[in-house]
């Protein structure tokens, strides 16, 4: 009866559990079962385009388009062009019919391409076509940005900058408050880490505390205005700038030798401290030696995109690599200025973002004519004067000298050009001295020598032929130099020649009664060339004691012409015969002979030539040219690698490259910018002041990415700045502003900015910096709450202050700063400060790490100014994340690793700084206490708590502190033995460990 009496019982209590459950998952079903509701206007980027993303690009995108439709282009799926959505009929748009079909053949997605597309995706999908399918662009970061009208915030008493009033009602939003302010010592330290890249000195803790107490925000104000009037401001954010253009001084592939290019670093660093709008620092960095009468700044400011890898191992084909330090600049460009993973499109259209291929050269061909090649000579450079006061006298030089030249050239080019002026030779024929093979073929109306197969070193090839008939004076001869095969090398170039020397000869016929002709040596005084500026003085094909002259370097795909003018006419006789022989005597990379493969001669009897070595005008040009060339040569100078177009007679085509190979070519096209991007040139502006269409060059790029409707160039900017005080950008992909990047944070609050930024700023950087490290965000306490951490754990919503671990150069330089060593000399060659033993074993044996010794003040310069070897990057800043520079770093990925901790209790320049920081404490007070807290100031930047302050005291006191018979030998040396505050005084051994400890907080490092 029990169990009768029980059973029941316990199965009742059971029905009743699974009733109470079950009606517990009936009540969350029928909660995860309620439709949210749809949005009022569907946004293509916020909610139609994720759709497609997910379950439509993998088949129907930028790389694989399956029956021709693609998803990331507008035009084929919306009409004229397009036929997959009809705007405002659903029924009618094949895309809905797909995805409602019964069919599992004709369904979409199939089966096995993905699940079914959520009803809540397809009713998406519907009401976007029911509102009539606004596609304004194909990503959000494409489209412009849109005036934002600052929120209304609950508390109007917490915004102290506009951006305030954003981040309030995000937080608001989430039920999220905003954390506290940060002390004033903390906000002091964390504001000039970030604007400086220097922790505040004792003085300036104190002056800015005291007057924090009598007003906090005035004193915040002043303390932003003195930091970016510092000299540091620039060094601190140059540093993040040369992350971007991969700014290295060395070469990078090959022997890795060492390139001149600190001027550039110089004038990041300058710029950065003159404010100079970002609109000017691009067009400058881009296009400054096409700006109207360059400066010698805006000529340095173009090694930006000379600071591509060059290889020097023998036997690699230039060309190549030329291509590939182009492809390089087209890369770094899209990554640096509009955030966009434009590289995978060499190979493809991108696989998400509306970038054709074909796009993909057409924006190439910007930066496909400049003339610099892949050798060990940096060509073209710029001599820029190693003291900056002079560079004003410098420009001016340049620019006369410039105007000169270019004077001289086109009077000698139109000579040169002149088709009537000259009549070919007859009858040509050739030799050589060596293996070479030459042959001679009619071409049109004239012979052309041209060699057989492979080319030997050191080839002389002389040429003889008979002068036209009629011809009864000689006055000067012009030679033709082609590619071995004209048509190809036009899109892809053979290796060029160098005339080392040029000898020539005239032979008269046979005298009477005599087996002997007559010749007469030729005195050529002139070559008259077709390249304004060419990298090797053609006049030196003259010159027996030089081996250059007269050049295609390094390569040739269009005919090269010179003019050898004589110094008077000379008297041809009936039958004489003309006899030239080039002699070539330069090769490349072990491999390459720089031989003329293909050419012919004519001759003429203008008088205008010989006539030209004496012309009143021309000799007047010439003579104010050596003056102003003697007097440019006296100002100290450094070649520094700049960009420079080649001229437009002998100008590069480019082409589409299949799959991305440079040896396959396709179609040729032109430059321009992205279709799905705004016009390179406005309608309203493609001719100027004199009515002529404006060039599609680097310049005018420049310009069109600083322009007002350009969607990315501002938002990227601001972005990039956010992230270094935030620890994280709005759009936390700093690289990837596309579809495959983050949304933003606060997309309203980026707008705005960018905005502001260009607008109402100027594209003022210090304008910008000084409205977000004086908001009420940015002085928020980085201590976490939890409240606050379990909602928002990466702080994405910006309910508290920045936390993150300091820059590699910071740590290095806070260190330097804390004991007093750190060097106030700016700009300048780069220095080696001490490197471990074992690291430096560079390829080349004479490129040495010379270290300079304790006490010079080189040893503690800023770390911006450090050697920086791409194969060998600087230990100490690789250890904390610092990029080898091989390429563009958008962003730093921050790392925690034991060999972080081990570097900074064992480096030689951390064993100086704690040296040093213990001599500094020691100075201060014999009381500990005092040491102590002398320490944590000049560390840490504020007061010890008393525990801190106890715990120290009794590390400070263990017997293990005592000094061994060795320290204490050494601490009876004199100051002056020890040379250096950074030599250890070992009677402050005890401090020295104190030092150490706090250089190794974790305080320390972190911001």
């Amino acid at each position: 009866m029990r169990l009768k009496t029980h059973f029941p019982i316990w199965l009742l209590s059971c029905i009743a559990i699974g009733l109470a459950t079950c009606n517990d998952l009936m009540a969350e079903e029928s909660t995860l079962a309620a439709p949210e509701p749809l949005p009022e206007i569907v946004d293509f980027n916020e909610h139609i385009r994720p759709i497609f993303n997910q379950h439509c690009t993998a088949c129907h995108g930028g790389v694989k388009q399956a029956a021709d439709i693609s998803f990331v282009y507008k035009d084929q799926v919306l009409p004229p062009e397009g036929w997959i959505v009809e705007p405002g009929s659903p029924e009618d748009s094949i895309l809905i019919q797909r995805i409602l079909e019964d069919d599992p053949d004709l369904v979409m997605p199939p089966a096995g391409h993905g699940a079914a597309l959520p009803k809540r995706d397809i009713a998406l999908l519907t009401r976007w076509i029911e509102q009539g399918a606004i596609w304004t662009a194909s990503h959000w970061s494409l489209a412009a940005p849109k005036p934002q009208t600052i929120p209304e915030v609950s508390d109007s008493q917490w915004p102290s900058q506009p951006l305030d009033h954003f981040v309030l009602a995000k937080l608001h939003d989430a039920e999220l408050k905003p954390s506290p302010p940060a002390s004033g010592q903390r906000w002091l330290r964390r504001t000039s880490l970030d604007l400086i890249g220097l922790p505040p000195t004792l003085t300036e803790q104190e002056d800015f505390i005291t007057q924090y107490k009598q007003d906090p925000q005035a004193a915040r104000v002043a303390a932003v205005d003195r930091l970016l009037e510092s000299p540091a401001y620039g060094e601190r954010w140059g540093s993040v700038w040369l992350d971007q253009v991969r700014y290295a001084d060395s070469k990078g592939l090959g022997l890795d030798s060492r390139r001149s290019v600190w001027k550039y670093r110089d004038w990041v660093i300058d710029s950065f401290n003159q404010d100079l709008p970002y609109d000017e620092f691009t067009i400058k960095q881009l296009a400054g030696d096409l700006l109207p009468n360059p400066s010698i700044e805006d000529l340095v400011a173009t090694t930006a995109h000379r600071l591509t890898q060059s290889n020097e191992e023998g036997g690699t084909d230039d060309e190549e690599f030329r291509v590939e330090a182009v492809l390089d600049r087209v890369n770094t460009t899209w990554q640096v200025w509009l955030g966009t993973t434009f590289g995978c499109v060499q190979c493809h259209s991108h696989p998400y973002d509306p970038f054709r291929h074909e796009e993909y050269y057409q924006f190439t061909a910007f930066f496909n004519n400049t003339s610099d090649v892949d050798l060990d000579e940096d060509w073209p450079v710029a001599n820029v004067p190693l003291d900056p006061t002079q560079y004003n006298e410098a420009s001016q030089l340049d620019r006369q000298i410039q105007s000169l030249k270019d004077q001289i050239w086109q009077a000698e080019y139109k000579l040169l050009g002149d088709a009537n002026a000259w009549q070919p030779v007859e009858k040509l024929s050739a030799k050589t001295n060596n293996q070479t093979k030459v042959g001679v073929q009619r071409v049109d109306d004239h012979d052309e020598f041209h060699t057989i197969d492979t080319v030997s070193r050191n080839t002389d090839i002389t040429l003889e032929a008979s002068l036209p008939d009629g011809l009864t004076e000689l006055t000067a001869i012009r030679l033709t130099i082609l590619p071995l095969d004209p048509e190809t090398a036009i899109s892809d170039s053979e290796w060029g020649f160098v005339l080392s020397q040029i000898d020539a000869e005239l032979t008269n016929p046979k005298l009477a009664n005599s087996d002997e002709s007559e010749s007469t040596k030729l005195d050529i005084q002139q070559v008259l060339i077709d390249e304004p500026d060419p990298f090797f003085d053609p006049q030196l094909s003259l010159d027996k004691k030089s081996n250059r002259g007269f050049a295609a370097y390094s390569r040739i795909n269009r005919p090269r012409q010179a003019a050898l003018v004589l110094a008077k006419p000379l008297t041809v006789a009936a039958q004489a015969r003309l006899k030239i022989t080039l002699k070539h005597r330069v090769y490349l990379l072990a491999a390459f002979s720089l031989i003329s493969k293909r050419g012919h001669l004519a001759v003429t009897d203008d008088s205008r030539f010989t006539d030209s070595l004496t012309d009143e005008k021309l000799t007047t040009l010439r003579e104010r040219l050596r003056h102003l060339e003697n007097q440019r040569s006296k100002i100290k100078s450094v070649a520094t690698p700049v960009m420079k177009e080649l001229p437009e007679h002998l100008r590069r085509p480019t082409h589409l490259f299949e799959r991305g190979l440079f040896l396959t070519k396709g179609e040729e096209v032109c430059a321009d910018t992205p279709e799905s991007l705004p016009p390179l040139i406005l309608e309203s502006e493609n001719h100027d002041e004199n009515g002529d269409p404006v060039p599609t060059d680097r310049l005018a790029l420049a310009k069109w990415l600083v322009r007002p409707d350009n969607p990315l160039t501002a938002r990227v900017a601001v972005n990039r700045v956010w992230a270094q005080l935030f620890g994280v950008g709005l759009v936390a992909t700093e690289e990837d502003f596309g579809s495959s990047g983050d949304l933003p944070s606060h997309p309203r609050l980026l707008d705005y900015l960018a905005l502001r930024f260009q607008n109402e700023m100027g594209w003022s950087m210090k304008s910008l910096l000084r409205e977000l490290v004086l908001s009420s965000t940015y002085a928020q306490s980085s201590k976490s709450i939890p409240e606050s951490h379990q909602q928002d754990p990466r702080n994405r919503l910006l309910s508290r202050g920045p936390r993150y671990r300091l820059t590699s150069e910071m740590v290095r330089d806070q260190a330097l700063v804390a004991a007093g060593l750190l060097s106030e000399h700016h700009l300048g060659k780069p220095v080696y400060p001490p490197i471990p033993g074992g690291v430096w074993k560079p390829f080349h044996s004479g490129d040495k790490w010379n270290s300079t010794k304790p006490g010079n003040e080189q040893r503690y310069r800023r770390s911006i100014y450090t050697y920086t070897k791409r194969s060998i990057p600087y230990p100490m800043f690789a250890t904390f994340d610092a990029p080898s520079r091989e390429f563009c770093t958008p962003r730093r990925l921050r790392s925690n690793t034991p060999l972080q901790a081990l570097m900074m209790l064992n480096d030689e320049t951390f064993v100086e700084c704690a040296n040093a920081l213990a001599n500094q404490m020691k100075q201060v007070s014999d009381d500990p206490r005092e040491q102590i807290r002398n320490g944590f100031l000049r560390v840490l930047c504020r007061e010890p708590s008393s525990g801190e302050l106890d715990d120290l005291i009794e590390l400070l006191e263990t017997p293990a502190m005592e000094s061994t018979p060795e320290e204490t030998a050494v601490s009876k040396a004199t100051p002056a033995e020890r040379k250096t505050e950074a030599q250890p005084n070992t009677s402050n051994q005890p401090l020295r460990v104190i030092a150490t400890v706090l250089l190794n907080l974790d305080e320390a490092i972190m911001k």
